[in-house]
């Protein structure tokens, strides 16, 4: 398996789903915008989608894919298609009887996850109903990463990478109704779109089950048994899905205290969509790809091979996303500005926004960062490491944001989100280096902080055209605020690119090689 074409497949339809979903947020931005229906909706949303993000993009792959893996090698392939449906039995019984007892206690439940609303008996009752409408969401979605889990370790990342689509054409669908309609009040779009999310999870379950079919994975239900496999999974798969997801949990925490700040919610979900595209081509793409082909490098006692697959994964996330991040932080209102300013969506929302994305900015290569070293602790059935350490970076950030919270408001909770990932990614490399797990290679010393001054370069380029560009972006159609800001990052691109031929930081002519391979 080529580890740079699998994730280039996971993350083109990864863009693919980050594209939509801008499309799916400026509609929410324009139709809702930042108000107490805006806020209903994120936190609705939030839980089940925290759990899509949680269990779909590469935690719960920490236990399944090595266990699946090991018995497709050591015992054929009747004997993981029996691991598979005995894991997807006792799972959707667990999923069943949770999702039944948080619909019985939906208002409690609320009020543990949103307390801030408690002061706003409206805006609580419509999330109790909202939440309650999209819940069955988590349970769909669960469903699906189990199935994903079982295609990637078999190499078949498309249609898994491609599910989310689904979700966003069915949202996108939803509010083009709600654009055109004659409804009373904003409360109506929630209700429809929170019944477009489980309606959306639903029909990414089918898709992901027809995909396992044509591999030759038809999985049948079973009676639920804690078989010595499941038992294992489980063991493995708690610690792995707290450490694999600890990014969701901040951003969790940061929701519930948000709730106590007016529009706060809306202000951080919308700066969330926005760096979560390189977040999501990038680091979830070389997570998901990284785990099962150090999972094979390491069965083969290919040390020198898992090395290196960590190596390049580093280098080729520093190599998107620094650059990206250097953008955010050189011009977070501009983009704010072109991709939400419009409708409800005003212009001190734009600036609130964008103080929280700035914040986010200096974070994003460590979310990435935690992709890359993670597979080197699951690859090794190692989850209980990564937990402690996600445990200790959870306690970083809900201090953190509580201390910042009462002076920064919500850009505290992104400089605490911020700062606790960064703590992760200290802890992660530092004990993979102690045990010998993890080295730096000599092309990495040399590239990675070669990547970091072209990104600074670049930043400092946008910067300056920036000041002169934004009043001119400000002034003008929708159409031309796009032409404008495409302008802008293709600038900046050109600078950094030429800037990392010159240094020899990366080579055009090499990542076009890379590609072409098998």
């Amino acid at each position: 398996m080529n580890l740079f074409r699998s994730a280039a497949t996971v993350g083109g339809m990864t863009m693919i789903s980050r594209v939509l979903g801008f499309v799916r947020d400026m509609l929410i931005a324009a139709i809702l915008g930042t108000g107490p229906v805006a806020d209903a909706f994120v936190v609705a949303f939030r839980f089940p989608n925290f759990f899509r993000r949680l269990f779909g993009e590469g935690a719960f792959n920490a236990a399944f894919v090595p266990l699946f893996a090991k018995s497709m090698e050591t015992e054929g392939r009747e004997a993981a298609k029996r691991f598979a449906e005995d894991a997807l039995s006792v799972l959707a019984t667990a999923l069943i009887v949770f999702t039944a007892v948080a619909e019985a206690t939906m208002p409690l439940f609320i009020h543990l996850i949103a307390p801030g609303f408690a002061d706003t008996p409206d805006k609580l009752a419509l999330t109790v109903t909202l939440t309650a409408i999209a819940f069955p969401y988590l349970m769909f979605m669960s469903l699906v990463a189990l199935y994903s889990g079982l295609l990637n370790s078999m190499g078949r990342f498309a249609a898994a990478a491609a599910a989310p689509i689904v979700l966003n054409i069915v949202l996108i669908s939803v509010l083009s109704v709600a654009a055109f309609s004659t409804w009373e009040s904003a409360d109506v779009t929630g209700v429809a779109l929170c019944w477009g999310v489980s309606f959306a999870g639903l029909l990414q379950l089918i898709l992901l089950a027809v995909a396992a079919h044509r591999a030759g994975f038809t999985l049948r239900p079973r009676r639920p048994r804690l078989t010595t496999g499941v038992r294992r999974l489980i063991v493995l798969g708690v610690p792995g899905v707290i450490a694999g997801g600890i990014t969701q949990v901040n951003l969790l925490i940061g929701t519930i205290i948000a709730t106590f700040q007016d529009s706060a919610v809306a202000f951080l979900y919308y700066a969330d969509r926005i760096y979560q595209l390189p977040l999501g081509v990038v680091g979830i793409a070389i997570g998901v790809v990284l785990l099962p082909d150090l999972s094979r490098k390491l069965a083969a006692s290919d040390l020198k091979g898992a090395d290196d697959s960590q190596n390049r994964g580093l280098e080729y996330a520093m190599l998107l996303t620094v650059p990206a991040a250097a953008a955010f932080v050189a011009m977070p209102e501009t983009i704010i500005h072109v991709l939400f300013e419009r409708g409800a969506f005003d212009r001190e929302a734009t600036i609130q926004t964008a103080r929280a994305l700035s914040a986010f900015a200096f974070g994003l290569p460590a979310f990435v960062l935690i992709k890359v070293f993670s597979p080197g602790y699951f690859a090794r059935e190692d989850t209980k490491t990564p937990m402690l350490f996600a445990v200790a970076t959870m306690v970083v950030n809900i201090v953190g944001s509580l201390a910042l919270f009462p002076y920064l408001g919500h850009v505290g909770i992104a400089v605490a989100t911020t700062v606790s990932a960064w703590v992760n990614v200290l802890l992660l490399s530092r004990t993979l280096s102690a045990r010998g797990q993890f080295s730096f290679d000599a092309r990495c010393r040399l590239r990675v902080p070669m990547i970091l001054l072209a990104s600074l370069v670049m930043g400092a380029a946008v910067w300056y055209a920036n000041l002169w560009a934004f009043p001119v972006v400000s002034a003008a159609d929708l159409g031309f605020k796009v032409i404008l800001l495409g302008g802008l990052v293709t600038a900046g691109a050109v600078v950094f690119f030429t800037f990392t031929q010159i240094t020899g930081a990366a080579r055009l002519s090499e990542l076009a090689r890379i590609f072409r391979k098998a």
